[in-house]
């Protein structure tokens, strides 16, 4: 399985079989914690699965998903109570798990806005707890909600009255106010609580978090108030004004009103200080009398985070340092090789179960051969050299990844018969020959078409839930399927109605299938054969396109007949097809050369005609947005002044157009700083319209 590949490890095919998985591990866990209150994996683990999450799109920007979890807030609101859409969106923050990460966010902060000067920033314990938010208007309480999705909350107005560290009239405050902040219980009034429901036999917490959930969110306002919650601020949504012009001032102004803020809170302009600030934080943790799981850190000039702005679902300009899980000893039993999509040989360490970070561990990687052999990539030693056998005492950690990780080995501990393991040098699938290129860290089958495990792999994301997501035809269905010789390829799973139309004896005889259930399965197949271009790109599994990159090719090319002519014209690293593909800004040459290659292979390319015989292929929706730039292709040259060149084509996009980084006849503006050379000149000769950055910023309504 992809789920137990180290990341450098995965092929394309199992890092989209990977984020599929977690999509769908992550969906149940965001309802489970902020809707049902119940979490199904503690914060290391829940942390770790978006990190694997974010790790793999960041090595894959290609394959993110439509709903990527980390596209995703929270979950949707529960139906026990009344919704707020929030008039602000509640983001949720990205992670640091080491001082490494916390220097790199600096160093994409000063990125983004080209400037080497001084940047502040505050840190505050990262509360565990319940988001809130809670909107005053001329100093009233109007309502409370919680995050819910991020743009939809629950309405827990009268349980959030019931709080007092949550003012219910506010003096001086701009006329429209929207405060957030979390609602927490301490260590000392959870201890309390549980105690006193254990003496009439009730129901007791498994945490403070948990206790204060479900204190919130009661239907009934009475217990709520019977609970002992507290409240800390430290943010806002919709202002009628501002409340100051630095993060500091601004927390300190809600603390003037009303509201508490953690006295932990500091402001630093050294990243040394911040991370030292961390630690000493750290150090407090058991002491503090409540939970916390980190700290946030955000830049303190607001202007400075109003020019940063935001991802899809998270700010630029702040992090959540987190702190890290723990590490355990256990038996190495087996190991055992995988064989992915794309052929990749993976090795996998079979463990006694060892409880880390308090989650039972059974598997780990091993990334690849060399990493068994205590070797890295150039050769040079790692763990000391250490090889690891089976039988083995090792250490295991899950820090950042949710796929467990073999740190070290005890040698002391080393059976007498223990051996080097030895890599297979042919597939344990097919028996097709292993093959490792040089320069690849990666062994692979050679077998292609014929091993088992790469075809059912390429189904299993066929119809998956980014791709044709059929109703009644998972993973589990297609190894059966396939096993059965019901599917080989795509295109017969929109013949199993013709095939099966005959009493359906094969397929209702089956263990769990009946008439209705297969009629049902074949209805769904039906209501598939009418698919959006950017899923059936998506769906084809082309190495190297993902969800965002085939929702490129689909909104570039428009319909699936001029996609396909396209590339059946284009040829790799030399004409107007090549260079047209490689204008769409995301695309290079290794993806480009990827999806031509894909409808040149003569197997491939049958496989693919095949298919879309079946279909209707829907084309992809023209951008909407009225703005005067909407639908246009703009490129972006020279040094701009006023802005990092992220932020012009982030506001660009934001705006419907396309950015593309290189001008062809396709272009419709060139937007040119001091220094622009080869690329005016071009515009100049093709006619196309070009702009300084001042005209672009008039254009755009920014001037």
């Amino acid at each position: 399985m992809s789920a137990d590949i180290a990341i450098d490890q995965l092929d394309e095919a199992q890092a989209r079989a990977e984020l599929a998985r977690l999509a769908d591990l992550l969906a149940q866990a965001n309802a489970a914690y902020h809707r049902e209150d119940a979490p199904v994996f503690d914060d290391a683990e829940y942390d770790a699965l978006k990190r694997r999450n974010a790790e793999i799109e960041m090595r894959f920007p290609h394959l993110k998903r439509s709903d990527s979890p980390s596209e995703q807030v929270g979950a949707a609101p529960s139906e026990g109570f009344g919704k707020i859409t929030h008039a602000v969106r509640m983001m949720s923050l990205s992670n640091a798990f080491d001082d490494e990460d916390v220097v790199e966010f600096d160093q994409s902060v000063r990125k983004y806005l080209g400037a080497p000067g001084e940047i502040a920033y505050t840190a505050e314990p990262k509360i565990d707890g319940l988001s809130l938010s809670i909107r005053y208007e001329m100093g009233q309480i109007i309502h409370a909600a919680t995050r819910g999705d991020g743009e939809i909350g629950e309405n827990v107005t009268a349980n959030a009255l019931t709080i007092a560290d949550i003012p219910q009239t506010l003096d001086g405050a701009p006329d429209v106010l929207e405060v957030r902040g979390e609602v927490y219980m301490s260590h000392a009034d959870f201890a309390a609580l549980n105690a006193r429901h254990a003496e009439r036999g009730g129901k007791t917490f498994a945490n403070p978090r948990n206790a204060a959930a479900g204190s919130l969110r009661q239907l009934d306002p009475e217990i709520t108030h019977a609970r002992p919650l507290k409240f800390f601020a430290y943010s806002w949504g919709e202002l009628s004004a501002p409340l100051a012009d630095t993060q500091t001032a601004a927390t300190r102004r809600l603390q003037a009103l009303g509201f508490q803020i953690n006295p932990l809170t500091r402001r630093f302009t050294e990243i040394t200080d911040l991370i030292a600030h961390y630690h000493n934080i750290e150090a407090q943790r058991a002491t503090l009398g409540y939970d916390i799981d980190g700290v946030v850190y955000k830049v303190d000039d607001l202007a400075l985070q109003r020019r940063l702005g935001f991802r899809s679902t998270t700010p630029r300009w702040a992090i959540a340092h987190k702190f890290p899980a723990e590490l355990a000893w256990t038996r190495l039993e087996a190991i055992d090789i995988q064989v992915g999509r794309t052929g990749a040989l993976s090795p996998v360490a079979r463990l006694t179960p060892v409880t880390v970070g308090g989650v039972v561990v059974s598997n780990a990687t091993l990334h690849n051969e060399d990493y068994i052999a205590g070797r890295d990539s150039k050769g040079g030693e790692i763990r000391g050299g250490k090889d690891i056998r089976v039988g083995d005492w090792v250490e295991v950690y899950r820090a950042g990844d949710v796929i467990p990780k073999i740190a070290d080995v005890d040698l002391s501990k080393r059976p007498d018969d223990a051996v080097p393991f030895l890599y297979p040098t042919v597939c344990p699938e097919c028996g097709s020959e292993a093959i490792r290129e040089e320069g690849d860290a990666v062994r692979r089958c050679s077998g292609g078409l014929i091993c088992p495990a790469q075809a059912v792999e390429k189904l299993k994301h066929f119809v998956s839930r980014g791709a044709f997501d059929i109703d009644g035809l998972g993973a589990k269905q297609v190894e059966q399927f396939y096993k059965d010789g019901w599917i080989k390829e795509p295109a017969d799973i929109f013949t199993l109605r013709d095939r099966f139309s005959t009493g359906l004896q094969q397929l209702k005889n089956r263990e769990g299938w009946g008439e209705k259930s297969a009629n049902s399965l074949f209805d769904a197949i039906d209501v598939r054969k009418t698919i959006p271009l950017a899923k059936l790109i998506f769906a084809l599994g082309i190495r190297h396109v993902g969800d965002s990159s085939a929702s490129l090719l689909a909104t570039t090319y428009g319909t699936w007949d001029a996609f396909e002519a396209a590339m059946t014209e284009a040829q790799i690293g030399v004409g107007t097809q090549w260079e047209d593909l490689l204008a769409v800004d995301g695309v290079g040459a290794v993806m480009a050369t990827s999806v031509i290659t894909a409808f040149h292979q003569e197997a491939e390319r049958a496989s693919i005609d095949r298919l879309v015989a079946h279909l209707t292929v829907v084309e992809a929706a023209k951008p909407k947005n009225d703005s005067p730039v909407s639908g246009k292709t703009v490129v972006f040259t020279g040094t701009l002044e006023k802005m990092t060149r992220a932020e012009a084509k982030a506001r660009a996009e934001s705006l419907g157009a396309k950015v593309s980084g290189s001008v062809s006849a396709k272009t419709d503006l060139l937007v040119a700083g001091p220094g622009a050379g080869s690329k005016e000149k071009k515009a100049r000769e093709l006619g196309i319209e070009t702009l300084d950055e001042d005209g672009w910023l008039a254009l755009i309504g920014t001037a």
